[in-house]
């Protein structure tokens, strides 16, 4: 609520607006008129009228102002005092007055509720000269993540592929492990889908995060297939097709045990994650997610589909003539 006092219409603005604008800021508002010393310290003295000569429409009406030639008239006569809504708060951003709307978006990503609310608003609403509609808050954090995102990604995966290229010392190799990380999403993207979680910066740093563990699987599976195949070459057993499943079986089994303590450990850790309700577990859910599901989908990836395409990738270079001699 604000209140209103307009002398205008009664042909005394020119004349008492002073005197009525000062008896306003004394009387109701307060005004400082002196300063009580105390060591020091400083206290200002407010002086303004008693509450019940001020807290209605009426009592002030009927207050007295003082005119310049001494007579006492009464503040009705001079105005007209009303109470009507206003704005709560006058905010101004860049030097420009500035009106806040606030969305709350659920069951719904914010990048896709925005672009169709700004489509909707240009065919309705025409702004006049002046005005302009930002959109701010998560959605202004989403553009900047997402502007990063764009290049860091791209960035990291070219990193990634040299570091693998630099261990393995074989393009082969490295396109296993690549071409199996994208079905190691799966758990996780199916858990987000019945979660209902839209896309979001949460979500995708947790995808990142599922794929740099899906990549370790793939990277130590590959390590025991090598080293497997190794031990049967060095024994002279690598002499058929039916030994080098051996191996790489042998290579898989040795596997299971730490890859099946690595998923435990993880998914212990992050359940309880899933079941928090203090403040920021929404945000840690988003990335607790996909690492969840992701846990399901990338030991299996990693224990049956690696070693099966890297056996038949070896069965390839075994039947060619130069690697049987």
């Amino acid at each position: 609520m604000s209140g209103a006092v307009d002398s205008a219409d009664r042909g005394y603005f020119h004349p008492v607006a002073p005197e009525l604008f000062s008896f306003i800021e004394g009387a109701v508002g307060g005004k400082n008129i002196s300063t009580m010393i105390m060591g020091r310290e400083r206290y200002p003295i407010n002086l303004r009228y008693m509450r019940s000569f001020r807290n209605s429409v009426d009592a002030l009406s009927k207050s007295r102002v003082t005119m310049p030639n001494g007579e006492s008239v009464p503040l009705d006569n001079l105005a007209r005092i009303s109470i009507h809504d206003g704005p709560t708060e006058i905010k101004s951003e860049n030097g420009r007055l500035v009106g806040y709307v606030y969305i709350n978006t659920e069951n719904r990503d914010l990048g896709g509720y925005v672009e169709e609310a700004k489509s909707q608003i240009e065919k309705s609403v025409k702004t006049k000269p002046g005005y302009a509609i930002a959109w701010s808050g998560q959605y202004a954090n989403l553009e900047h993540a997402r502007a990063r995102l764009y290049w860091v990604i791209p960035i990291t995966l070219l990193l990634v592929c040299l570091l693998l290229f630099m261990h393995f010392k074989n393009f082969g190799k490295v396109l296993l492990v690549l071409l199996c990380l994208p079905f190691s999403l799966v758990g996780g993207v199916w858990l987000i889908y019945l979660l209902g979680y839209p896309v979001s910066v949460a979500v995708v740093v947790g995808f990142i995060a599922l794929a740099g563990v899906a990549t370790e699987f793939g990277v130590v599976m590959l390590l025991f297939l090598d080293k497997a195949i190794e031990s049967f070459r060095a024994a002279g057993k690598l002499t058929s097709a039916q030994m080098l499943r051996e191996a790489i079986i042998q290579g898989a089994v040795l596997r299971l045990r730490p890859k099946m303590m690595t998923v435990s450990v993880i998914i212990a850790g992050l359940l309880p994650v899933m079941y928090g309700q203090g403040i920021g577990t929404d945000v840690m859910k988003r990335i607790a997610a996909p690492l969840i599901g992701g846990m399901v989908t990338a030991p299996i990836l990693s224990l049956i589909i690696i070693p099966v395409v890297y056996l038949w990738w070896k069965e390839k270079l075994l039947s060619q003539p130069s690697n049987r001699t």
